[in-house]
């Protein structure tokens, strides 16, 4: 129970200011959808259908109306660069 406890009190601090993160990770401030998409060779309707996005979000930020906001960015970068690593995951998640 105490490591939960320090763990809780660590949270805290950090978001207090007071302790900085062991580590941060920034996703890139742009990603190129349509690049990571025909990398695969996908159609915008089976990029969004095989990664849970809407078509409507892929062709928006695709035709530049919109960018994906931080967390997208960070999961469009590793569908980017290990996407059978993340189809692998979604699939057991399925299961």
């Amino acid at each position: 129970m105490s490591e939960f406890l320090e763990a809780m009190q660590e949270a805290a601090d950090i978001l207090s200011g007071k302790l900085d993160p062991a580590r941060a990770h920034h996703p890139p401030p742009a990603v190129d959808v349509r690049a990571t998409r025909r990398k695969q060779k996908l159609t915008q309707e089976a990029f969004a259908r095989r990664y849970g996005f809407t078509v409507g979000a892929v062709r928006d930020w695709e035709q530049g109306r919109y960018q994906p906001d931080q967390a997208a960015r960070a999961y469009l970068l590793v569908i980017d660069r290990e996407p059978e690593a993340v189809q692998r995951a979604l699939n057991a998640a399925a299961a």
